[in-house]
């Protein structure tokens, strides 16, 4: 099963390879159209829109789903029902491409749809009740966005079609074109995990690593910036999207701050992601689509690279994930190490890998643009706490001593994994120069300032100093307690979690408490069943007194009751 999954899968991609090639060469679009029933005037039409930016999509997708294949095979060896696991990974691709390939809303949707319960039964895969917990707030979380879909599916019924593509470009100024917009937005940041609902991203990562790897890195939480680049000629002139604006830089601040002060291996690649995501919603907001593709492309490969690290680390370290514990891996890991350190110097923009391209091409843009100094901020010094977090990581995992046990034995020749690590590896070295080749067909010349033009530079360096510092400080050092205790929960685990759940619903959980007390077991009892069961009782104990005790009212009330049946017997002769 894993290995039909893998070829399917790599020559499916190698397919899509070559026919964006001639796509863009010859500048074709397909929409290919098939009616499925006409009755009365009436037609359901399944209809698939081809294009360079699906083709290449598509192909990064099945690339990496097929080195996750590959990846799993090794990863859960040891799982009784690995047919069921890869099952419901090639489920979760199908699901994703028919989002991408599709123009139509209800297509989309099911597409949609099909991804958030795919994840739910991904991320319930090991069954704890951690990761129950997970997998609902993944799942309720995403509800809200297949919701606003719905409504838009509905909105959409005034225009007789919903082939959202023919008619994106002359509809701006139309009411109804700005509420659509408005649940679009929303859907797509309950998808892409930003602010308010971007709490279920790092609790996903109770999911299997092989699942981190496609999911929650490069398919599921870009579908929502997918989505917003294919609406982005409709949202270009909103209001709401400067809003998201505001949104996405500072999803991209708090992650990247949180990631500083985790210690769990996959929640700190988790923020990452988070804050990588909030890059290409704020590029995207400032109506540069096909530079937040861009990014979306090359983020997709390195961080797959690092999550599948991650796996193997975690795999040998005894399914430990604190990265206390780890270190030292560079000595007993060489190969698995290569991949970790390439794939985090692509994050952090080191020039010329993947990363670099497009992250310096959104800075330079944003440096270009004209826009408050808040949001200039908020991009540059997320860029440096990316650096920040990476410096980090790298010394926990790199140079300091291994803390685990006396005994071990860390081994790199697991030679499934590594080959499935070494194709995304090359994807994380080249694909950012190829992707900024292929996809710009005139390159993008920016003249700045000199100090402007070497900021990203200066922040890398300024972050890769702070990482330094922070990392050498002694662990008991006052000020490293101080900030890291205070900061982390002041921004992870009070402000998030209240606003996502415990802010919202502790109204309605209040009305129901009060009338359960007051309702249910006050009045309602009081007035019904122990209400007449009282007076029943005291009835009987008031009988019960006076027949025992005084026998002369008892006999006096028996010789009364038997006058009044002799009466009535009389009466009724």
């Amino acid at each position: 099963m894993c290995f039909i999954s893998f070829f399917f899968l790599f020559f499916f991609s190698m397919m899509n390879f070559f026919f964006m090639i001639y796509f863009i060469m010859e500048n074709m679009v397909f929409f290919l159209e098939w009616e499925v029933i006409s009755f009365n005037s009436m037609s359901i039409v399944m209809s698939i829109l081809l294009d360079w930016m699906s083709l290449l999509f598509m192909m990064f997708v099945s690339m990496i789903s097929s080195s996750v294949i590959y990846y799993s095979k090794s990863y859960m060896s040891s799982e009784l029902n690995l047919n069921r696991f890869i099952i419901l990974v090639l489920l979760f691709v199908f699901s994703m491409i028919l989002l991408i390939i599709s123009p139509n809303m209800i297509s989309i949707f099911l597409g949609w749809d099909g991804l958030g319960l795919v994840s739910y039964c991904l991320v319930i895969y090991y069954q704890n009740i951690k990761s129950y917990n997970a997998g609902m707030l993944t799942a309720l979380s995403n509800r809200i966005g297949d919701v606003m879909i719905l409504m838009v599916i509905s909105w959409m019924m005034n225009y007789g079609s919903w082939n959202y593509i023919f008619f994106l470009n002359f509809i701006n100024n139309d009411y109804m074109m700005q509420i659509i917009g408005f649940m679009l937005i929303i859907a797509a940041m309950t998808k892409s995990a930003q602010i308010p609902f971007s709490s279920w991203l790092p609790a996903a990562m109770a999911a299997p690593t092989p699942v981190s790897a496609l999911v929650h890195s490069s398919t599921l939480v870009t579908a929502g910036v997918y989505l917003l680049i294919r609406f982005n000629m409709m949202l270009v002139d909103m209001f709401f999207l400067k809003f998201l604006l505001l949104l996405s830089g500072l999803t991209m601040f708090m992650a990247g701050i949180s990631a500083n002060y985790e210690f769990d291996l996959k929640k700190i690649i988790a923020l990452s992601t988070l804050s990588q995501l909030g890059l290409m919603m704020s590029i995207l907001s400032m109506g540069m689509p096909d530079l937040a593709f861009f990014h979306l492309l090359t983020h997709a490969m390195f961080k797959a690279l690092l999550f599948m690290c991650a796996g193997v680390v975690i795999h040998m370290m005894n399914d430990i994930q604190d990265i206390r514990y780890m270190g030292g891996i560079s000595f007993y890991i060489p190969l698995t190490s290569l991949c970790l350190n390439i794939s985090n110097l692509a994050l952090c923009g080191l020039p010329f890998l993947a990363g670099f391209y497009s992250k310096d091409l959104i800075l330079e843009m944003v440096s270009m643009s004209n826009l408050n100094l808040m949001i200039f901020f908020l991009f540059y010094f997320s860029t440096g706490l990316t650096m920040f977090y990476t410096i980090r990581l790298l010394f926990y995992l790199m140079i300091n001593d291994y803390n685990l046990m006396v005994i071990y034995n860390l081994y790199d020749e697991d030679y499934t994994m590594v080959k499935s690590m070494f194709m995304l590896l090359f994807m994380s070295l080249v694909a950012g120069s190829f992707l900024s080749w292929m996809i710009f067909n005139y390159p993008y010349m920016i003249y700045l300032p000199l100090n402007l033009k070497m900021m990203v530079i200066y922040v890398m360096l300024f972050g890769l100093l702070m990482g330094y510092l922070v990392s050498n400080m002694k662990i008991y050092s006052i000020n490293k307690f101080l900030m890291t205790y205070n900061l982390s929960n002041f921004l992870w685990l009070w402000i998030m979690p209240m606003l996502s759940t415990y802010g919202l619903n502790i109204y309605f959980l209040k009305i129901g408490q009060n009338l359960l007390k007051n309702v249910d077991m006050g009045w309602s009892e009081l007035n019904s069943g122990q209400g007449m069961f009282n007076v029943i009782k005291n009835y009987s104990i008031f009988y019960n007194f006076y027949q025992i005790n005084n026998f002369k009212i008892y006999l006096f009330s028996f010789f009364f009751w038997m006058l009044i049946f002799y009466l009535l017997f009389m009466l009724l002769m």
